[in-house]
């Protein structure tokens, strides 16, 4: 509610200002206050628990969130581009007392309301999306601040269209490492922060695991992630075949954070064709064994 109560102050003091950069930044605000209500929507689906439909559960409706609002500040400054470059070429006289107001108490808001989302922006994708966004906000009022004392004492009006530039400018560097993640997410790209060779590695270090293929990593949700693999191992009893799974599942979670998993067991080699890892029917002896929190 306050941030959209200020997109309201900030348009009618733009207008009145004659402020390029005011409006820019009721434009960016305007975003921002849709996105913490994307925020708290996607926040609401990420609760609700998994059912027959969503047996995953709604993880992704958060980083979907985050998607769409970075999407949305580019497009923002595509606009924020055109109309500083059509300042620039005739510039306006515009009001820097109104300018420095009102930045001042944008400043003061956005501050305020980053603060609240600091913490919880650390493991969550769509809430620091929202924080990015605050973050945007928060230092296009400073530079539109200094811009106003810049034309109090200097006259020159085009600094209110190149700030509109910069806010710009600014925006798109704030949007850009949003939209990679969740794009990544959504395309079931590996975790940030996980490397393919590492998990390999620290798999193939559990006693009776002989190799590790066919592996596969992907995220549900910002701070949620999957697996699935074929493991090689020795040819042992299942007594003892479920004491490597739970070691394997132990280290995924202890050392990855990856708590689903699906391991295979096989105790030869597949043969890797184009539609991946396929067990020769001749044998025996392969069987599966699920993760014990799957369902």
């Amino acid at each position: 509610m306050a941030t959209t109560a200020f997109v309201l102050v900030e348009l009618i003091a733009g207008f009145q200002a004659h402020s390029l950069a005011l409006l820019s930044d009721a434009g960016h605000n305007f975003t921002d206050a849709l996105a913490l209500g994307l925020a708290w929507a996607a926040f609401y689906l990420q609760s609700k628990p998994a059912d027959e439909t969503k047996t995953y559960g709604y993880h992704r409706a958060g980083v979907l969130a985050a998607f769409i609002n970075a999407l949305t500040l580019v497009a923002l400054s595509v606009w924020i581009l055109y109309e500083s470059v059509l300042r620039l070429r005739a510039p306006e006289p515009v009001n820097d007392t109104i300018m420095m107001a009102v930045a001042g108490l944008g400043l003061v808001l956005n501050g305020s309301i980053m603060l609240a989302l600091r913490a919880a922006s650390r493991n969550d994708i769509n809430v620091r999306s929202a924080f990015v966004h605050m973050l945007g906000d928060a230092l296009g009022s400073i530079a539109i601040v200094l811009g106003a004392v810049a034309i109090r004492y200097t006259g020159w009006v085009r600094v209110d269209p190149s700030l509109s530039i910069l806010i710009a400018l600014l925006i798109v560097w704030t949007a850009w490492d949003i939209i990679r993640e969740s794009l990544n997410i959504l395309l079931e790209g590996l975790p940030r922060g996980i490397h393919l060779a590492d998990v390999a590695l620290a798999m193939g270090g559990v006693d009776g695991v002989l190799g590790v293929h066919d592996l596969h990593i992907w995220s549900l949700g910002s701070s949620t992630h999957a697996l699935s693999c074929h493991v090689l191992i020795e040819d042992v009893p299942p007594s003892a075949s479920d004491t490597i799974l739970r070691s394997v599942n132990e280290l995924l979670e202890r050392r990855f954070g990856i708590a689903h998993s699906t391991v295979q067991f096989e105790h030869v080699s597949c043969a890797i064709s184009e539609s991946g890892c396929a067990i020769p029917v001749t044998y025996e002896h392969e069987h599966e064994q699920p993760h014990p929190h799957d369902r």
